[in-house]
């Protein structure tokens, strides 16, 4: 039994989130409210006349276009309109006249012009708005799904993750036509910047008990921590791990420049500290370690063409340095995962080049890494093969003990991954990435399948990673607290944005709505030039010199983009070579000459000198130029 003496009483227009750990329920109570699973006990109760809408769970492969099938989801129009096309038929004009005031009492003249609308917010182009249903990959289904679901003029609204294989940018849109929707919602999400967004009440389902909270998912998070700091039993680990993120907090605002960015991510941390206490009974904790060798850079793309068959991205220069934290924005279909895939090196150039540091150690993770499982084997059979890929072969208690940290415990561990649910599998896989140590960890939507606490235990373990990382993520609560810059992919280019997630939540309305003109300001004011970012041999002519097609007015934008780009790598680099020298001031450091930590802190030391002066240089140059146009 999943839950039992659960009762729950919502009111019209509530907008109610259905949370809990996957496999507590959450998706069984709307089934049941469907009608389409009995409950052993008591009932559901809903008005007489309750209209209904619920994602589909499949699209069907015909050659039925994408729109008439959006269309269907307003029943009352579809209905409507079969009658109409029968009435036309047989000459009845009577009906037909009938026929046409129901469908102007319906808003139904405006039908066609919504659905579009609806697909254009959830991605989909005008020429996509025509393709069949065959022409769809399963993801871009879902989302069609989506569509005809919102289309349905529905009294109660039930939503089961509808953000899974949505990018960013759709999500904004959902979130925004959720706030206007008129009717009552129950929304099961595992996002909780979307809950946060769209509903003011949480229902939680837990320990096989359903309990409502008045207030967003933020003010469940402060009732439940008050709660559990209650239970002495909880009492030491909350503190620990309070500790731990007032010290990453203060670690992080003694790095930050004043920046925006870097004051909003102040404002996340600092939030993430007061929510910590609400996952303190969290069945995960684990640590992502690195390689304690590095190279720096890591990996740089230089004048790089990326694509298929056909350029996607084009003059792409990146290059990555140890410690650094990106993440990629931009629309679905813009190149995210093409930039990923170049990086881990699956995807060869088309034009360009990709130079590997010599101590590169690369860890790659995607929703897509949860097909590469043997579904015939146990978690310890991949942890073990595994070690023997790696040259060291854990014992089955070390296994254990590490499997413990993503909840895989006694017999679990001994089970097939065929009889894993999605989060599990997605655990599993995530567990795996982990034990490999990369120095460089690129994920691609790696919360899909993990509920709140899952999430919430990789936002910490991927804040203490001192490796590199690049992440593409719509869960803004992931992104916002684990990086430090974000990187703009649009229009088949790459720049740095400025701004933080607020302001790309804004840019995203802007360039959905404004005129043209508004559009294509907004644009250029967000992207800053990632072109040569941190690549350290200085400059065979000047800014001025290679911009120099560029109007006065953009090109003193970008020189100023530079050097807040050069600024913040240099404040990287300094603190690196400051904890390279605490260590080195160590004396017992140097009890043992041959000592092999020793030797890679005094060449990690010389690197960082050289990386330093370098940029210190072209940061002089760059001033100066910018000065010149005063």
């Amino acid at each position: 039994m999943l839950f039992s003496e659960a009762s729950l009483t919502i009111h019209r227009r509530y907008r109610v989130g259905l949370i809990g750990a996957n496999g507590s329920g959450k998706s069984s109570l709307f089934e049941a409210i469907l009608s389409r699973l009995d409950t052993d006990q008591g009932s559901i109760e809903l008005p007489t006349n309750t209209t209904i809408a619920h994602m589909a769970q499949e699209v069907p492969g015909t050659s039925e276009p994408a729109l008439d099938y959006v269309l269907k989801g307003d029943r009352r129009y579809s209905d409507v309109i079969e009658k109409l096309k029968l009435a036309e038929t047989s000459e009845r004009f009577d009906q037909i006249a009938e026929l046409h005031e129901t469908l102007d009492s319906i808003d139904g003249y405006t039908a066609p012009a919504r659905a579009e609308r609806m697909m254009a917010g959830l991605g989909f182009s005008q020429d996509e708005m025509k393709n069949p249903l065959s022409a769809f990959s399963g993801g871009w289904r879902i989302r069609l799904n989506l569509a005809q679901t919102l289309m349905c003029p529905a009294d109660l609204m039930l939503l089961d993750e509808p953000t899974n294989h949505l990018d960013l940018d759709a999500i904004l849109w959902l979130a925004n036509w959720i706030r206007q929707y008129t009717g009552t919602l129950l929304l099961i999400s595992h996002d909780r910047e979307f809950l946060d967004e769209c509903v003011d009440h949480i229902a939680y389902l837990h320990a096989g008990k359903l309990e409502l909270f008045t207030g967003n998912y933020s003010g469940f998070e402060i009732i439940k921590a008050s709660r559990l700091a209650l239970q002495q039993a909880s009492f030491e680990k909350q503190q620990r791990e309070v500790e731990h993120m007032q010290d990453f907090v203060r670690r992080f605002r003694a790095k930050a420049s004043k920046a925006r960015q870097a004051q909003s991510r102040i404002k996340a941390l600092e939030r993430m500290e007061l929510i910590a206490p609400a996952h303190i009974d969290s069945p995960f904790e684990f640590t992502i370690n690195a390689q304690e060798k590095v190279s720096s850079p890591l990996l740089t793309l230089e004048d790089a063409s990326l694509g298929y068959d056909r350029e996607i991205l084009s003059n792409v220069n990146l290059s990555i340095l140890p410690g650094d934290r990106l993440g990629l924005l931009g629309v679905n279909g813009a190149g995210k995962s093409t930039l990923i895939k170049t990086l881990l090196g699956t995807l060869s150039l088309l034009g360009g080049e990709r130079v590997e540091g010599s101590n590169l150690a690369t860890a790659y993770f995607s929703q897509h890494q949860l097909d590469e499982l043997h579904l015939e084997q146990t978690a310890l059979d991949h942890l073990f093969e595994l070690g023997r890929t790696l040259g060291a072969v854990p014992t089955e208690q070390v296994a254990r003990n590490f499997m413990g940290g993503f909840n895989f415990h006694g017999d679990k561990v001994l089970e097939p991954v065929d009889t894993f649910s999605g989060g599990e599998k997605a655990r599993l896989a995530l567990s795996l990435i982990t034990y490999t140590r990369p120095n460089l960890l690129l994920m691609d939507e790696p919360t899909n399948h993990l509920d709140i606490d899952m999430r919430q235990a990789l936002t910490v373990a991927l804040q203490s990673f001192i490796g590199a990382l690049v992440m593409v993520s719509h869960d803004r609560h992931l992104i916002q607290n684990t990086v430090d810059e974000f990187i703009l992919i649009e229009d088949g280019g790459v720049s740095t944005y400025q701004g933080d997630m607020q302001d790309y939540a804004r840019r995203s309305e802007t360039l959905r709505t404004a005129p043209e003109e508004v559009i294509e300001e907004t644009r250029q004011e967000t992207r800053g030039d990632v072109s040569d970012t941190a690549l350290p041999n200085g400059k065979s002519e000047t800014w001025t010199e290679k911009k120099s097609g560029a109007r006065p007015g953009k090109l003193l934008r970008q020189l100023k983009t530079r050097i807040k780009t050069l600024e913040s790598q240099l404040e990287r680099l300094q603190n690196k070579l400051g904890e390279v020298e605490t260590s080195l001031n160590d004396p017992g450091m140097f009890q043992d000459h041959e000592n092999p930590k020793l030797q890679v802190l005094l060449t990690d030391q010389l690197a960082l000198t050289e990386q330093i002066d370098a940029l210190e240089n072209e940061w002089l140059e760059l001033q100066q130029e910018a000065e010149s146009f005063a």
